[in-house]
């Protein structure tokens, strides 16, 4: 289908009038807020995800205080927040266990998926791919308008009788089963939030395989369209399981059934009547199957961006394209045989416990392969020390930490021991942390000038770089010393066993790090609105790229494309002997 009919099919999806009188201006709620352009949507999204991103990264800074100063008062917010979750300025254990169930709910399913998938896929996916939109506008916008209320309820739930969410992010029953009414609110949340990214990825897979520009093979992709791709499909598979066992709690909660409540429990000295011989175990498997190729959706994405930044500031093409490209698809696939390792403690039986571990020992094969990938794309190139670059480049070694870390919680007799510790906090974290979350960073410096049609200015993105490397070292390291002398996550007072004073100097040196990378937060702040008005203005190939995104202008208008992009060459044509310049774009013919 070329562009020209999809933008015919499509133009009135977009709420412009086709019908003889050209284009209308759009009142200001049609084209800003109930938008249907990729653009506009794809903005809403990543503004959206990163405010949450902050919101939760706040939850955690509160948890950090009473880990590092149990039963001390809070200075001056103790005393905002209410007698209920901090009396006398005191954190309450029940006020903590909600930190800590929302703060891991908002960051992965609030902030880091949407930015990754819901900002930067539908911004950048139809520009790479030389789409005039995605190939469902309207399925587009009620994504993002099914999410945002998802979101806005997950919030609302602090404020009902007994608070929001409090059985961790994982929501394990039977404790999900009897908590109060805000896990309620964090269940239909979450239903709002899976159907989101299921209308997303099924967008995401038909305009990737049907609005390719002329010339656009899959083999001329760049690397994050791939990615974001093979993200899309496991959305797609992962998701659902998730939401049906979100509908069964939600049915043990207010109907009474007992999908996941064992016979013969007992709450509070009463035996429970309704318990009719259900499964906890059943919740795990439906959570798990969704939440280990989640992993994969936070990292696939931000492994795109590193691609696209490190192939554009080597200035030389991506070393091993195809083999990036399979790697992915085979790690997608791998993910969905993997989800089992989280559960080795429950007693599934050695030889289960056995394949889990191969497959998880299998999957790292990929990931390393793809690291060593962007390793040797940095060898001989004429490196430019962007602020992009700078996040790119971080991610590779804080990504490996993370890799590394996690062999162990893969192989049976070691998780045995490291199980439910910090240890596991530190390893997940750095994949996540500087790892994903530094390269959505890179992705944001990246892309701002082509969503803005500005610069962000380079001394305060370096300032932002430089602190939060340092302070998100100093966060997650010390957790794997504190694991490995055995101190259990999710405690509201670490000191209350012997072995966790041992530990408790390492738990002010993490809060003092995670209070740095708050304030290593505000110089990008600053930057991300001051250079939407006074940033240095660019033409529409600021970074001298390959891609076709560079082709539009800055920022790009209604359909995109000025002329209906052609492509030419391969996605990273950078340093070609013989050629005038250091790069050839996709969509310029030969000279």
């Amino acid at each position: 289908m070329s562009v020209q009919q999809h933008t015919a099919t499509t133009g009135n999806g977009h709420g412009h009038a086709h019908d003889g009188h050209g284009h209308h201006e759009l009142p200001f709620w049609r084209k800003y807020i109930f938008s249907a352009d990729h653009k506009v949507i794809g903005i809403q999204y990543g503004v959206t995800a990163l405010v949450f991103l902050f919101f939760g990264f706040t939850l955690m800074m509160l948890m950090r205080w009473q880990l590092a100063y149990p039963g001390q008062p809070l200075p001056v917010f103790g005393k905002l927040l209410g007698e209920t979750a901090m009396p006398g300025g005191v954190m309450a254990p029940e006020f903590y266990n909600q930190l800590g169930a929302m703060h891991g709910t908002i960051m992965v399913f609030l902030g880091v998926v949407p930015l990754a998938v819901g900002g930067f896929g539908n911004f950048v996916v139809p520009l790479q791919i030389g789409a005039p939109d995605m190939a469902f506008p309207r399925l587009n916008m009620a994504s993002y308008w099914v999410f945002l209320p998802g979101c806005v309820l997950m919030v609302a739930s602090f404020f009902l009788e007994g608070g929001a969410a409090q059985s961790g992010w994982t929501s394990y029953p039977p404790l999900s089963d009897i908590a109060p009414p805000g896990q309620t609110a964090w269940l239909f949340a979450m239903v709002l939030i899976i159907t989101s990214s299921l209308l997303g990825s099924i967008n995401f897979i038909v305009t990737i395989v049907q609005l390719r520009a002329k010339g656009l093979s899959f083999w001329r992709l760049p690397f994050f369209v791939h990615a974001q791709l093979v993200t899309a499909f496991l959305l797609l598979l992962a998701f659902p399981p998730l939401e049906a066992a979100s509908v069964l709690q939600i049915m043990d909660r207010l109907a009474h059934t007992s999908f996941f409540l064992p016979s013969g429990l007992v709450v509070s000295g009463e035996p429970l009547k309704i318990a009719g011989g259900g499964n906890p175990l059943l919740w795990q498997h439906l959570f798990w199957f969704l939440a280990h190729p989640e992993v994969y959706v936070l990292i696939l994405p931000a492994m795109g961006i590193v691609a696209e930044v490190i192939a554009n500031n080597t200035r030389k093409p991506l070393w091993g394209y195809r083999l990036l490209v399979y790697s992915v698809v085979f790690l997608g696939f791998m993910s969905f045989i993997v989800w089992a390792h989280h559960m080795f403690m429950t007693g599934m039986g050695t030889t289960m416990s056995t394949f889990f571990q191969i497959t998880t020992m299998i999957i790292s094969i990929p990931s390393v392969i793809i690291l060593t990938c962007f390793i040797m794309s940095l060898y001989g190139g004429n490196i430019r020390f962007t602020t992009p670059m700078l996040f790119a480049t971080a991610f590779l070694p804080m990504f490996a930490i993370g890799g590394l870390t996690g062999l162990p919680l893969g192989l049976t007799a070691s998780d045995i021991y490291l199980h439910d510790t910090f240890y596991v906090i530190g390893h997940f974290h750095y994949v996540v942390a500087p790892g994903t979350i530094f390269g959505l960073f890179a992705g944001v410096y990246y892309w701002y000038p082509k969503a803005t049609g500005r610069k962000l200015n380079e001394t305060l993105g370096k300032l932002h770089f430089w602190v939060s490397f340092v302070a998100i070292n100093f966060i997650f390291m010390p957790m794997f010393f504190q694991g490995m002398a055995g101190l259990s996550r999710r405690l509201y007072d670490p000191t209350i066993y012997a072995h966790g004073r041992g530990v408790q100097a390492l738990n002010v040196v993490i809060s003092w790090g995670a209070w740095t990378l708050a304030l290593a937060q505000i110089p990008f702040i600053i930057n991300f609105f001051m250079s939407l008005k006074r940033g240095a203005r660019v033409a529409e190939n600021p970074w001298n790229a390959t891609t076709l995104e560079w082709a539009a202008p800055s920022p790009p208008g209604h359909g995109n494309f000025l002329t209906e992009p052609v492509v030419y060459r391969e996605p990273y044509e950078y340093s070609v002997p013989g050629q005038p310049n250091d790069y050839s774009p996709q969509f310029r013919a030969e000279a």
